[in-house]
């Protein structure tokens, strides 16, 4: 297990602050944030490359803090990957081997068990600069791999692919996390790494860690406006809450009540995903308990969805297929009603957003 205890640092303009944060053994964490949040400085001070100003580093009950980076059992793969361009794959593989003294004969044995592994034996004689992206991912993974380390932390390790190269080396890492054992700690900006992979993510804003959690409970609950904004929730309404038996009213500054399984009163912070609104040309028979008059301001295509905003007398955005929107005859200036059910509304005091 991986545990940091209150770490500090600062480089340049950049900081990590006061970062507490443990992944279990065999876990696929990713870390998000925003450029500038001190993901990367976090991540190399976990590898050893920068020293904290404060604070400890543990790795599986082991003190890692001081330690220089070959004994820390960690690898590292970068988005540039930093192969060596002299050296053959065969070569760029074996390098940390060498670096430790491995025999040759060993080391050969190795390196073809982990070509073999990642389905890059074929490439073993040729240079970094003759591999497309996806070639070269592979082979940086393999030869962090190969050091058998008890945590792998990837740096955007896929952001100079293509969205289907993206998808397959997705695949690939999760493959090699289950054959492997390995603990991953991944950064990434894109939310489809994120659903295919992790099993819990970590939120970071201006050198802390704001959230932690499992992917779908940080989605649905997220802890503030800037995690609920960050992670593109579709809906971020602001209002006074008030009990109404079981359950909150909620009164935005401009348009009508709705209401949410909440218990939370005063000023807040409401947030609804976009998937969670229902659109009709007429009111319908539902156990949802809010139903919105609104009228089409806006029709935004997205691959295959669509997303559509209306006026409810507040914004209020719906995520349809396009076929579901070709079939309401959507256009700008259509009445509809939305319909979303009050489980479904997140509600933040505005105490913990600001």
């Amino acid at each position: 297990m991986l545990s940091i205890v209150s770490l500090s640092i600062t480089l340049g303009g950049f900081s990590v602050r006061d970062v507490s944060l443990e992944v279990k053994p065999d876990e696929y964490f990713i870390i998000l944030g925003p450029t500038g949040a001190g993901k990367t400085i976090l991540l190399e001070t976990i590898a050893g490359i920068h020293a904290p100003d404060s604070g400890k580093i543990f790795l599986d009950d082991r003190e890692i803090t001081a330690l220089e980076p070959r004994e820390r059992n960690t690898g590292m793969v970068y988005q540039d990957y930093m192969l060596f361009p002299h050296l053959t794959v065969e070569e760029n593989i074996a390098f940390g081997l060498r670096q430790k003294n491995i025999p040759r004969d060993e080391q050969r044995a190795i390196v073809e068990e982990m070509c073999m592994l990642l389905e890059i034996g074929h490439l073993a004689g040729r240079y970094p600069g003759t591999l497309s992206g996806g070639e070269q991912q592979r082979v940086a993974l393999a030869r962090a791999l190969v050091l058998r380390p008890a945590i792998l932390l990837l740096d955007e390790p896929m952001s100079a692919l293509d969205s289907r190269t993206r998808e397959r080396m997705r695949s690939e890492l999760s493959r090699i996390r289950k054959l492997t054992g390995t603990t991953i700690v991944q950064i990434t900006h894109h939310f489809d790494d994120v659903f295919a992979l992790a099993d819990r993510i970590a939120i970071m804003r201006e050198g802390r860690i704001v959230q932690v959690g499992e992917t779908s409970e940080v989605f649905l609950h997220p802890a503030d406006t800037f995690v609920a904004e960050f992670l593109g929730i579709g809906n971020i309404i602001r209002g006074n809450s008030v009990m109404a038996g079981k359950i909150a009213k909620i009164t935005p500054a401009r348009g009508p009540a709705f209401f949410a399984a909440s218990d939370i009163v005063g000023d807040v912070v409401a947030t609804l995903h976009a998937e969670d609104v229902i659109l009709s040309k007429a009111p319908f028979e539902s156990s949802a308990r809010n139903g919105l008059p609104g009228t089409v301001s806006e029709i935004i295509p997205s691959g295959s969805t669509v997303r559509v905003i209306l006026d409810a007398g507040f914004p209020l955005t719906a995520l349809l297929t396009r076929e579901s929107c070709r079939d309401l005859d959507l256009e700008p200036g259509s009445s509809v009603y939305a319909t979303f059910k009050a489980t479904a509304v997140h509600v933040i005091p505005v105490t913990a957003s600001e």
